[in-house]
């Protein structure tokens, strides 16, 4: 696959390169892997899929990609649309039909995220065409921004130092999940999508036009920090990969790291 038409080939490389360090930095993609590649239609899994092409023309190692999408049972979702995205490279879209859109209209608790129901409903479907369709891997869209607004977040509203690992194993240890756009920034995915004239579909879901208020909160503070510090995106993302266990507060780990040093000096 070449670049696609009417997309910078300079951003083209960088983005290739920013994945392809992402899968040698992780050890994401292994022979033989064959892999779930979750597409719900929008500007980050677009770019997933068409990066991952990419780099499965290029490797020395043969992996499959077999894109789903699921489908929640929202009306006006337009499956068609993302077959027609699909198509050109060559893959096979499979379709996971839910009942999504009715069970959260029943169970959904007042005050409750609905985007946040609706993301562990569609996980676990995609957990569940990856077994079926053989895959060890799924592979999710989360790029550098959504790192760094988790890590926010966390802190922030929850009181935690977390945020999301581009390698993780699933509870039932049969399937890893990867997030090979870790290195990427929200705005050259943005980009990539407009050059290519490629067009997000809409999930159809009633809250669609009404964002996470407490991710778009994280995005306008990072937004107005990188105008004073203009590698703050970076730096935190960097921060990610670089702990000082003995500089925190949690006890559990205080007492292994202290307990290590004292080894040490016996």
């Amino acid at each position: 696959m070449a670049c696609p038409q009417g997309v910078d080939s300079k951003l083209w490389r960088s983005l290739r390169h920013s994945v392809g360090r992402a899968i040698a930095d992780f050890g994401l993609i292994r022979e033989g892997d064959r892999i779930c590649v979750g597409l719900s239609g929008g500007k980050d899994s677009q770019a997933l899929l068409l990066l991952l092409r990419e780099l499965q023309q290029r490797a020395p190692i043969r992996y499959e990609l077999l894109p789903v999408t699921v489908d929640a049972g929202f009306a006006g979702f337009d499956c068609e649309a993302i077959q027609r995205f699909v198509e050109p490279l060559g893959l096979a879209l499979q379709v996971e039909r839910t009942d999504h859109a009715a069970v959260i209209n029943a169970k959904l608790r007042p005050g409750s995220s609905y985007c946040s129901f609706c993301a562990r409903l569609k996980r676990g479907a995609l957990y569940g065409a990856a077994r079926r369709l053989g895959c060890n891997l799924l592979a999710l869209g989360h790029h550098r921004d959504d790192f760094i607004e988790t890590l926010l977040m966390n802190q922030f509203f929850i009181g935690t130092l977390k945020a999301m690992a581009p390698r993780t194993v699933c509870d039932d240890g049969d399937i890893t999940v990867i997030r090979p756009l870790v290195y990427l920034a929200e705005g050259e995915i943005i980009e990539l999508v407009r050059q290519a004239g490629i067009s997000s579909v809409s999930c159809s879901c009633p809250v669609s036009g009404d964002p996470d208020q407490q991710r778009q909160r994280m995005k306008r503070l990072l937004n107005e920090l990188e105008r004073d510090i203009p590698q703050v995106k970076n730096s935190l993302l960097a921060a990610l990969g670089n702990v000082q266990p003995r500089h925190l507060l949690d006890t559990t780990v205080q007492k292994t790291v202290n307990a290590k040093h004292e080894s040490k000096a016996q």
